[in-house]
């Protein structure tokens, strides 16, 4: 039998006896890790077989998905192997292959078969083992391999797209007894799909359907995948790759996300088009005019010749319209707008937009070709007064007059070029300039400079990060804030930094006084909880034009028995940890809550409400806050669900650098509990538990602020973790006397400030 000719050696047993095995078994109650899926996406009315990725999969019982048409079924669950099971197996498949080719000589070829079989059932062994024990010596053995526990576990998944499901983006999330998933995302489209061929890092496709098309794929370390298609002369073909579009981040990878790159080669091998990716985004758009009919081949890899399994792509291939550009960048609200658009293959050149019912913020857009959706961009809404630049304007002495509070939609429109406008300020009142244009789409690199009439530079800006951008990695947008100096004409220049220019470098440049505001983001977007028990999260304000107060957070139509503690984000901070009560039973379908915070902006109310992210790591270091679709929570019935303990006071409790103070926590009477364990959860700096004592029906607990570490002036919220000790004894396989601590949940958030001694 061929198969069995891949068996390890003793030799090679031997070479593997030092390769580390996998992290211990899995906790009883870790929640899923989604790493990847693929395909991540599928057509109107097919039925598609999606792997996905991830840790601690075993327990998979559904998924929850966000948005219609979805059917999902979950089949067939995958782990691999560790040290142990390894060289467990290895043994067996060694009997395995010294029995077949006993045996094997003493039956007609055909029978062959049907004895390998049975030798398998004798011995415990599945086809399945064989497979598992290939893929271990494959990635311990390909020095290219990158392996890696939090994709390695794998659960397939049958999803039947309703043939009337709205095209688009998807979220979903796997559920099992532990709880949710983080989310990734799957689309649904129109388009015929198609799957690379086999398994190998280089592999070519032959293309059987007729474009346009989409192509989907995983790149391997080293790897490259070729699609081969028939093209016709005329044919102005665009390629869209999905790569970074599906995971954004990847926390262990450099520079921090998939980075394809696509090449196309005539029937000749030759190379004809490349692309690296797509002006400042990472995924590639590539663009090509065939001059002659013939075989086309389509190559997508890495361009840093990496590769794993959540390296998975989705590329749109064909006479697709995709557009490039818009002008202007967005319209005011309450109007209607004339947008030019400009592209490949686009089936109009002018779109009539009515914004009288947009919010003001960014938003999609979006036209239709044959039911065939284009590209979406990125398009403003804004309540301001709004004008168009008029050139010559490139200087002082040709500057544009503007009066604040405006807009100017306009363009950078050759290399070099420069926009002033002139408007008049009084002394000490307050003025801000900020540039729209790497935020909606455009490749600009603005650069901002503000002078007085008598050309003296008052303060000048390249890039202003704006977190609410999570997916930007070059926050390349200009913003000024200042208090004008004295009552006469200033001037705003606005150029690119890299003194680029074109129609394509559109902007909005806003002009006035500040508009103080805020955003909120709550992470995760997945909670689990146990019923009864508290559960730390974050809140994040994102604060705009120098809003710095206090932010009050609140549940909207939360279902009863949930609760915010502590929930005051302070004023000049950007986050707060605080803690969410759940209801003391749980079980069924995950809850979808809402978090909106309140604030007095300039004597007035305002709310907004806060949108679930997750706080993803980019190539080791670097934190994006990337928005989800819900923010969900599953709550389960488990032992040491009960963790009822309650503040005996909701003031804020002072601490004294250098010195104590004690917080009372109810207890209910006869509850375990009073003698769990307590932990501060990610405390501040100089910050800790002195000691703990039982008190009259509660404990109390004293906490010490060192006087030189701890931070005068801060204010905010300590979280109390709590967890009881147990004894394992030889019979679960441990030493006698071995502890073994056991998490029972949060307590509720204790408001805090410190203060100088």
């Amino acid at each position: 039998m061929n198969a069995l000719r891949w068996k390890l050696s003793a030799g090679l047993a031997a070479l593997l006896a030092a390769v580390p095995g996998a992290p211990a078994q899995q906790p009883q109650f870790t929640p899923p890790h989604l790493g990847y899926l693929y395909p991540a996406g599928g057509r109107q009315g097919a039925t598609v077989e999606v792997t996905a990725g991830g840790q601690f999969l075993r327990a998979v019982t559904s998924v929850h998905v966000w948005g219609n048409g979805l059917q999902v079924t979950v089949g067939k669950y995958a782990k691999p192997l560790n040290a142990e099971e390894y060289f467990r197996l290895q043994e067996k498949l060694k009997g395995l292959r010294e029995r077949f080719q006993a045996e094997r000589a003493m039956v007609p070829p055909g029978r062959a078969r049907a004895v390998y079989q049975r030798l398998l059932r004798e011995l415990g062994v599945t086809e399945d083992d064989v497979e598992a024990v290939r893929k271990f010596v494959a990635e311990r053995t390909d020095p290219k391999r990158q392996f890696n526990f939090q994709i390695a576990e794998t659960v397939v998944l049958q999803i039947k797209i309703d043939p009337k499901a709205t095209p688009g983006e998807r979220e979903m999330r796997l559920i099992t007894p532990a709880g949710l998933s983080n989310p990734l995302r799957f689309h649904v489209g129109r388009l015929p799909e198609c799957r690379k061929s086999g398994s190998d890092a280089v592999s070519e496709t032959e293309v059987r359907e007729p474009l346009p098309i989409v192509l989907n794929g995983q790149i391997l370390p080293g790897g490259a995948d070729r699609f081969a298609f028939p093209a016709h002369k005329g044919s102005r073909l665009v390629a869209v790759a999905s790569a970074r579009d599906l995971i954004p981040y990847l926390a262990d990878a450099v520079p921090g996300w998939f980075q394809a790159s696509l090449t196309l080669y005539d029937a000749e091998g030759n190379e004809v088009a490349y692309a690296e990716d797509y002006r400042f985004q990472p995924d590639p758009v590539l663009y090509y005019e065939v001059p002659v009919d013939g075989r086309y081949v389509l190559e997508i890899k890495d361009a840093m010749y990496r590769g794993r399994q959540d390296f998975v792509y989705r590329v749109t291939l064909g006479e697709v319209p995709f557009v490039t550009d818009v002008f202007p960048l967005g319209a005011r609200r309450g109007a209607g707008a004339t947008v030019e658009l400009m592209g490949w293959n686009l089936p109009l050149e002018t779109l009539t937009l009515d914004a009288s019912h947009k919010e003001p913020g960014i938003h999609p857009l979006s036209v239709l070709d044959a039911e065939q959706i284009v590209n979406r961009v990125p398009f403003a809404c804004d309540a301001l007064p709004e004008c168009f630049d008029q050139e010559e304007n490139d200087g002082p002495d040709k500057a544009q007059q503007v009066d604040p509070p405006v807009i100017v939609n306009g363009r950078i429109d050759r290399p070099g070029d420069w926009d002033v406008f002139r408007f008049e300020g009084r002394a000490g009142s307050d003025v801000v300039a900020e540039v729209y244009a790497r935020r909606l789409g455009s490749p600009m690199d603005s650069l901002l400079r503000l002078t007085d009439d008598a050309g003296q530079l008052l303060m000048v800006n390249d890039d202003h990060e704006d977190k609410a951008a999570a997916l930007l990695t070059h926050q390349a947008d200009s913003r000024l804030s200042l208090s004008l100096p004295a009552t006469g004409t200033y001037y705003l220049h606005l150029g690119d930094t890299q003194r680029k220019g074109g129609t394509e470098y559109a902007y909005r440049l806003r002009i006035g006084p500040p508009r103080p505001d805020f955003e909120l983001r709550v992470v995760p977007s997945s909670i689990n909880a146990r019923a009864g028990t508290n559960v730390p999260i974050t809140v994040y304000a994102l604060r705009r034009d120098g809003f710095d107060g206090d932010i009050t957070l609140e549940l909207k139509d939360a279902p009863y028995g949930f609760a915010l503690d502590a929930g005051v984000l302070p004023a000049d901070q950007d986050n707060v940890r605080l803690t969410l009560a759940v209801p003391p039973t749980g079980g069924g379908e995950p809850i979808s809550l809402s978090l909106q915070g309140r604030a007095l902006i300039g004597g007035r109310k305002v709310e907004r409400a806060a949108v679930p992210a997750e706080d993803m790591i980019q190539a080791f270091a670097y934190h994006h806050l990337v928005p989800a679709r819900q923010w969900l929570i599953s709550v389960h019935n488990r032992r040491w669900a009960n963790v009822w303990w309650k503040l005996a006071s909701e003031d804020r409790v002072t601490l004294r650098a250098g010195s104590k103070a004690t917080v009372r926590f109810l207890v209910p009477r006869g509850a375990m509990l009073g003698q769990a364990q307590l932990t501060l959860n990610d405390p501040p700096e100089g910050i800790a538990i002195e000691s703990r004592s039982p008190v009259r029906n509660g404990v109390n607990v004293v906490l010490r602020a060192d006087p030189a570490k701890a931070k005068s002036g801060l204010v905010g919220n300590l979280i109390l973790d709590a967890s009881m000790e147990r004894h394992v004894g030889a019979a679960q396989g441990k030493p006698p006397g071995t502890k073994q601590r056991i998490p029972i949940g949060s307590l509720p958030a204790i408001p805090f400030q410190i203060v100088g001694p």
